[in-house]
């Protein structure tokens, strides 16, 4: 993948404010959730990412290297692991499977975490999860829509930075 100028120019400004928040959120957890990367078109219901999915991860995992992730969640399907390989080896982390349709256990674990967590969801878990959260804005993610990092700063008042990443 070729990286242009604007490129290079849009992931510092993303990683820029990353850093903003987690160096302004030390009290408090920051939990980063991104929908898998790119699925491939294979059928099943469980499919492989792409190679466009493999690359998206692998630019995640390079966004996020430095943003004190302390734990990574998961759903039991493939494409939500494979999305968080890459960051989870930089990091050193296994993450946790946590079962797609188990959204009380999940919630409960984003409730008693301290620090950074990263949370890979599909388009159908991550609005709820939002809002279970205690984010009023609403959320939407259509199908073919992988570019989203919805950032949520865990305060009295839970805020959320919705941000884009390729």
């Amino acid at each position: 993948m070729r990286r242009t100028p604007f490129f290079k120019v849009h992931c510092l400004a993303v990683l820029l404010a990353c850093g903003l928040l987690v160096s302004t959120a030390a009290a408090q957890s920051t939990i980063f959730i991104v929908r898998h990367a790119e699925k491939a078109q294979n059928s099943g219901d469980d499919p492989d990412l792409s190679e466009a999915g493999r690359a998206r991860a692998e630019s995640l995992a390079n966004l996020l290297k430095d943003a004190s992730i302390s734990a990574i969640y998961t759903s039991e399907l493939k494409r939500t692991q494979q999305t968080a390989a890459p960051i989870a080896k930089i990091l050193h982390l296994e993450p946790t499977v946590i079962a797609a349709k188990d959204r009380a256990a999940l919630l409960a674990k984003l409730k008693d975490s301290s620090g950074n967590v990263l949370v890979v969801g599909h388009s159908n878990t991550i609005p709820d999860l939002i809002e279970a959260l205690g984010v009023a804005t609403p959320i939407s993610i259509a199908d073919n829509d992988y570019d989203n990092l919805f950032v949520v700063v865990l305060e009295e008042k839970p805020r959320l930075i919705r941000l884009h990443f390729r």
